[in-house]
């Protein structure tokens, strides 16, 4: 493929669906491309707004809370495995909806309570909490969830 060719299919992917600089790096190191050509490769892509890592941001967290469940701590963690600024995550972050991801956590842990046995609410509210932090969400919103105060957790902070 010539560099012309690849920078257009790597524009027709970037419209079809957000990806962030470290996607269309991974992607041009498929290719045997001089360094000078993946730069301009890549400085086009940005240049012309078809790679944005704010925008990829933004829609990775309201993808990954909307539709995976994700908790903040695990979004703010894919998103640094994909090379993106301290201050772009926390920038993404904030455009969580508190009420809708306090509704999800509750949704999720009084679903996994139906199906969780233990021999009495301190084991079951354990492995609650252990299920709610495996999917990223903070000690402190868990507990309220839940509905107990600080000093009923304090074996497991």
């Amino acid at each position: 493929m010539t560099t012309d060719e690849i920078l257009y299919k790597l524009a027709a992917r970037c419209s079809v669906s957000e990806l962030c600089l470290s996607d269309i790096e991974a992607k041009l190191s498929k290719y045997d491309l001089p360094e000078e050509e993946k730069t301009r490769i890549l400085r086009h892509l940005v240049e012309e707004n078809y790679v944005n890592d704010g925008r990829y941001a933004e829609a990775y967290v309201r993808d990954k809370y909307r539709f995976n469940k994700w908790g903040r701590i695990k979004i703010a963690q894919g998103l640094r495995m994909k090379g993106i600024d301290k201050e772009t995550i926390a920038t993404a972050l904030e455009a969580i909806d508190e009420a809708e991801y306090q509704d999800i956590l509750r949704d999720l842990i009084r679903a996994k309570r139906r199906t969780t046995k233990g021999k009495n609410d301190y084991e079951i509210n354990a492995k609650l909490i252990r299920f709610a932090t495996g999917r990223g969400f903070e000690f402190g919103a868990i507990r309220q969830c839940l509905g107990r105060s600080a000093d009923e957790f304090e074996d497991w902070e």
